[in-house]
């Protein structure tokens, strides 16, 4: 299908869906279409009062709305395992786990708690561990479904696989094309270990083209030219609501692909109703791709189901 729109999403009641950085942005305005579709959202954030607001604006809006928030910085693995073991301890069977937090082009290298480059550390390891961590609760339901959010900046992207934490070079656009791509990669690995493993689950991605978000917002402008740049992509950005079809349709749509990639279809993928994404070479290198993930199992500790 193509040209999908939250018109073409269906009931969503009975489902379960958990979507991280939801308090703000493209994870917001997927809460709310959600939401509105019947479905009971978790969403997930690393500060609760902007938890609590997000709430309060999605009851503003569907009063009936079955949702709540979860304490999970994705940027910590300490937080990540914490959060999945509460969730785990409740046994909730999880229909649609939406891996959307993120940060965008840092100025300055940073890094998290566990000593990972921000970027990636947060868009991609924390990431990593939690849908294995949740993976036996993903199992446990009908047709489960993780979807990656991914970007068009995976497309000039490479894989620093000796130095991803940028140890030896930091520049903030290169290493957030880095942790894009690898989140594209590590879709389409997770769809061949889930299909090689008889997981049963149907891992998939999608890219919001240009969307006003804050995260767009806050991205590195370190000279004159990337700020004049950064105005006029602002200029032709489309709204947050529907920057967030793709991911929709990824996580709803009853005829999606199994490995899939949805973006925007109108010009270059910037914007425009939601259908199937270009993928980069780059991202179908699947050996790199399995290094990535053999890689990022010894940074996080994370363990898979064996069958």
């Amino acid at each position: 299908m193509t040209g999908w729109t939250t018109a073409d999403m269906a009931s969503q009641t009975g489902r379960f869906f958990v979507v991280t950085g939801a308090t703000g942005g493209l994870g917001l305005e997927t809460a709310l279409a959600l939401a509105k579709a019947g479905g009971e959202v978790l969403l997930t954030g690393r500060n609760p009062a902007k938890g609590e607001a997000a709430l309060s604006h999605i009851r503003a809006v569907y009063p009936d709305a079955r949702i709540a928030f979860g304490l999970c910085d994705v940027a910590s693995l300490a937080a990540v395992n914490a959060f999945a073991d509460r969730l785990i301890a409740e046994g909730r069977p999880i229909h649609v786990l939406i891996n959307n937090a993120g940060v965008m082009a840092t100025p300055k290298r940073e890094l998290t708690v566990d000593g990972f480059e921000l970027q990636f550390g947060t868009n991609v390891t924390g990431h990593y561990l939690l849908t294995a961590r949740l993976m036996p609760l993903l199992r446990a339901a009908p047709d489960p479904r993780v979807v990656q959010l991914a970007s068009l900046a995976h497309l000039p992207g490479k894989i620093f696989i000796d130095d991803l934490d940028a140890a030896k070079n930091y520049h903030p656009w290169t290493r957030y094309q880095q942790s894009k791509l690898a989140m594209l990669m590590f879709a389409l690995e997770l769809q061949r270990h889930s299909d090689a493993g008889r997981w049963g689950v149907t891992s998939l991605a999608a890219h919001p083209g240009l969307a006003a978000t804050d995260l767009f917002r806050r991205g590195a402008a370190t000279n004159l030219f990337e700020r004049i740049k950064a105005f006029a992509i602002g200029l032709v950005c489309q709204s947050a609501a529907a920057g967030a079809w793709p991911t929709l349709m990824a996580a709803t749509a009853p005829d999606v692909m199994p490995g899939g990639y949805y973006g925007p279809t109108g010009f270059m993928e910037a914007w425009g109703k939601a259908g199937p994404a270009r993928i980069g070479p780059s991202a179908r290198d699947d050996a790199m791709a399995e290094r990535l993930w053999n890689t990022l199992a010894k940074m996080t500790g994370a363990i898979w189901p064996s069958g």
